[in-house]
């Protein structure tokens, strides 16, 4: 029986997956998994019978993730599962940015009292007047699951699409309209781009990104749009970049002291993913990887242990293995199960960083001594026996 602890409301679609060997419990210190969404896990203490811990998202800034590996608790996430609704809000950002709607909503309800309204409106609405989307040049950093959908979405709009990203990956490249300009360097975004989108993860080198020196090279009133994480813009550079007009439109999904109620900024509550199909898709995608792992040993979309997947257990038995990335760990392994006899019938290992992750099907099943030496082995950090 695996218990299962919720840091965060989830989708019921995704715990109807679970079935009659999962037990849902309150106390996150009785549990073998998590499921979490917002909460934050930095300040908990983790349990020594906790597994892993599934994000029912993308971002994962709310997990110690090294604490984690080094604990051997496979930390994952669900990418792409919101990709769709962060999409259809950037798109509606873009428009947002273009057209002045909200100022003119706002306005509408200001004089809504107003017995000539009507009159009113039609003598005001040059006050609102926009531009359209359509040839503009939409700059996309970073084209990942969202990234590739914003593309493809806004090559349909007839925008001239401009895309960079270094890491990008074959099954991406595959999906990406033949239309999409690839950019070679984030300079040339900046240059020749009318609209700029990120989807970046936030790291030590995207921290700040957006920054005076960027702004510098970007045309004068481009439209900012930051659906990824608040602190790629550095926010005391950004209201500079507005209040001189470099920057034209701030859209953002996470707002912020700084920046919330300033001109020219369109701050969202953070609704990028809120959409009830997400919340589903992100739930199903969680369960579905932690159920894997605590059955078969498999890792789907960890974010700190390599991915490694043998299907289903069918040998006697398959021995999991959490381990620091160095030498000579896998013929340690070998040797301890060829002393007991014990034949391996299948064997994976994969690293990722300073951590790594092995698993062996083996047959005759293992005994609790051999599992004990193994354990023991400098480097080990968990090993899971799985039937």
């Amino acid at each position: 029986m695996f218990k299962i602890n919720r840091l965060n409301p989830i989708a019921n679609v995704g715990l109807d997956l679970f079935t009659d060997n999962y037990e849902l419990v309150e106390n996150f210190t009785d549990a073998d998994a998590a499921l979490v969404r917002s909460a934050s896990v930095h300040e908990l203490e983790l349990p020594g019978s906790l597994k892993a811990i599934a994000r029912a998202g993308a971002g994962v800034n709310n997990i110690p993730l090294d604490k984690c590996a080094e604990k051997g608790v496979v930390v994952f996430n669900t990418p792409g599962a919101n990709a769709n609704g962060v999409k259809e809000i950037l798109i509606a950002g873009l428009i947002l940015a273009s057209r002045d709607i909200i100022g003119g909503v706002n306005w509408v309800s200001s004089v809504k009292e107003d017995p000539d309204v009507t009159k009113l409106v039609e003598k005001n609405k040059a006050k609102f007047v926009g531009t359209e989307i359509k040839g503009k040049k939409l700059g996309i950093i970073g084209l990942g699951a969202v990234g590739v959908l914003v593309a493809n979405a806004a090559i349909k709009l007839e925008m001239e699409v401009y895309g960079y990203d270094p890491f990008i990956s074959v099954g991406t490249a595959w999906k990406l309209s033949k239309y999409i300009k690839p950019s070679k360097s984030l300079e040339e975004i900046y240059r020749e781009c009318d609209f700029i989108t990120v989807h970046a993860p936030l790291t030590d080198s995207t921290k700040g990104m957006f920054s005076k020196e960027t702004f510098a090279l970007m045309k004068d009133g481009v439209k900012l749009l930051n659906f990824s994480r608040d602190t790629l813009v550095n926010d005391d550079d950004l209201i500079e970049a507005l209040q001189s007009g470099k920057v034209g439109k701030y859209v953002t999904d996470f707002p912020n002291p700084k920046v919330v109620g300033l001109e020219g900024v369109i701050a969202i509550p953070h609704l990028g993913a809120s959409t009830n199909e997400s919340e589903d898709n992100c739930a199903i995608m969680a369960v579905e990887q932690l159920m894997d792992y605590l059955e078969n040993g498999n890792i789907q979309n960890s974010v700190n242990y390599p991915n490694c997947d043998m299907g289903v257990c069918t040998q006697a038995e398959r021995i999991a293995i959490h381990h620091r990335n160095v030498p000579n760990m896998l013929s340690q392994f070998t040797s301890a199960f060829a002393q007991e006899n014990i034949n391996i019938s299948d064997m994976m290992n994969r690293s990722k960083g300073q951590w790594a992750y092995t698993m062996l099907d083996i047959e005759p099943p293992s005994t609790p001594d051999i599992i004990k030496r193994i354990a023991e082995i400098d480097g080990v950090l968990r090993i899971r026996v799985i039937k």
